[in-house]
């Protein structure tokens, strides 16, 4: 009889050392708005200071040619969220925040890594800014997100004060729409469908509720955190911009006060992991939507040295970004990492760990981990493709070369040998026509899977709005007018 127990108290032990050792990992993206490349500690800043995001990079992966799928916001996070070129579906612009249009969002045919996810049994969630439809189909509830605080919106305000639940559609300063009421950057959060609020500086807010749901969560999360800092407006706590006084410009004293403020609240979620026994098994991503704003226009604070260009921009300022994975248990080769590396493998890669739905539209991202734990060698890609709405600039890159229009004007584009100048500072277009035929015949064959951009720019969609609802105020006061005034008797 004691033989017996003995062998099964031996296969209990057992089964439960395989359970701990096949547990999924948690999953947490970390995601910064128009940040700078070179405006980290571990990216080479000697004025701002990212003490949380440094100890990540010291201990986990640095991806030294980490990119984004575009160079502006919405674009990039569609295919960040679907690990698929957001071309491939024809999302290439800045949607509007409209919430009563059925067709203005992320295609639902496209599924998110967090929909893969809550399939294979993960609690998802998202914190922070959406910036992917604003109707009821569209929202993160509707995506495969069980969980969100956050808004809807392409921006927001950072300050509680701030809020307004009515402002006209129209500038009275400048008879144009109101970005702020159009898109609802002034609004109040929402959770889970229904109205919240903040009293405290924003950044703090969204870090405070995210430090909460990693704590509370009891089965493996999946966590979308997305922060709309340091995006405009250039605002931040008093105490924390004091602690720049050194840096003469305003706006990039306040802009290093802003990602002071993102680190901390980075650093408050990982207290939080190691609090509750997780920081081990959770798997940190971290990088930033696309470059920080070119000095151009007033805008000064922003620096994405040593690359040129920044938001926008087809150089690698503007989609080249600061790209982290830290993950203690994953037995990862901890350093900096040469291939060539992007935000599409983030959901590639999770999917692939956490054992979620691959059914549906396959990938265009890679599982990074067979090459961040030695079972693969070389570049997860051979190469990266870039292009804006309506081909007005695009890009392809291989480890050694780029070839890129920055605008339809020029005759013939600019070509870089990457090892050499991975700068862009000295184009070799003019000697070099048998590269520049193969890398244009790598991109006319990555294009071919690709459509037109199928939505209007949120500036062109509001103006067309306002154009409609003129319209039906023009027809309505006609009504009016024809209308024989009521006698009474």
């Amino acid at each position: 009889m004691k033989h017996i127990y003995r062998i099964l108290f031996l296969t209990f032990f057992t089964s439960v050392n395989i359970l701990v050792a096949q547990e999924k990992p948690n999953i947490l993206v970390i995601l910064a708005d128009d940040l700078g490349y070179g405006d980290l500690g571990f990216t080479g800043s000697k004025e701002i200071k990212t003490p949380n995001l440094d100890k990540l990079a010291n201990k986990g992966v640095v991806f030294k040619n980490g990119y984004v799928t575009h160079p502006f916001c919405g674009p990039s996070r569609a295919g960040l969220i679907t690990g698929r070129y957001q071309a491939r579906f024809g999302l290439e612009i800045n949607l509007t925040n409209s919430k009563f249009d059925m067709h203005s969002g992320l295609p639902l045919s496209e599924k998110t890594f967090a929909s893969r996810l809550k399939k294979s049994g993960y609690k998802t969630g998202i914190i922070g800014k959406w910036h992917l439809g604003g109707a009821e189909p569209f929202q993160p509830n509707s995506r495969g997100f069980d969980y969100f605080y956050g808004f809807l919106s392409g921006g927001h305000r950072y300050w509680p004060h701030e809020l307004k639940t009515f402002q006209p559609l129209v500038s009275k300063k400048t008879g144009k729409p109101s970005y702020t009421a159009n898109e609802g950057t002034a609004e109040p959060l929402t959770r889970n469908n229904q109205p919240a609020t903040y009293s405290e500086y924003l950044t703090t807010a969204l870090s405070k509720d995210a430090a909460k749901f990693v704590a509370e969560s009891e089965k493996p999360f999946c966590l979308y955190l997305a922060y709309n800092a340091p995006h405009s407006p250039i605002e931040a706590p008093k105490k924390t911009i004091d602690k720049y006084k050194n840096i003469k410009d305003l706006k990039r004293r306040t802009y290093a006060a802003m990602i002071d403020e993102l680190d901390q609240g980075i650093g408050r979620v990982i207290a939080s992991l190691k609090a509750s026994g997780k920081f081990e098994n959770t798997m940190i991503f971290f990088l930033s939507d696309n470059g920080g704003v070119p000095a151009k226009k007033g805008y000064t604070y922003a620096s994405n040295e040593p690359f040129l260009g920044g938001k926008g921009s087809m150089y690698e300022g503007g989609h080249h970004v600061p790209f982290i994975l830290h993950w203690p248990n994953g037995k990862l080769k901890t350093g900096e990492f040469e291939g060539l590396v992007s935000s599409l493998d983030i959901a590639a890669t999770a999917v692939a760990v956490g054992n979620g739905d691959t059914s549906g539209k396959g990938f265009d991202g890679k599982n990074l981990l067979p090459f961040l734990q030695g079972k693969k060698k070389g570049s997860p890609h051979e190469a990266l493709f870039w292009r804006t709405n309506g081909n007005k600039s695009w890009a392809v890159r291989t480890e050694k070369s780029k070839y890129l229009f920055e605008s339809r004007n020029e005759e013939e584009g600019q070509l870089f040998n990457m090892l050499k100048d991975p700068y862009e500072r000295n184009n070799i277009i003019a000697i070099s026509p048998e590269l520049r035929k193969k890398l244009a015949k790598k991109w006319n064959t990555w294009n071919k899977d690709n459509i037109e951009n199928i939505y209007l720019p949120a500036s062109s969609y509001q103006k067309e709005r306002l154009k409609m609802y003129k319209k039906l105020n023009d027809r309505l006061r006609k009504e009016a007018a024809s209308k024989k005034p009521l006698i009474i008797k």
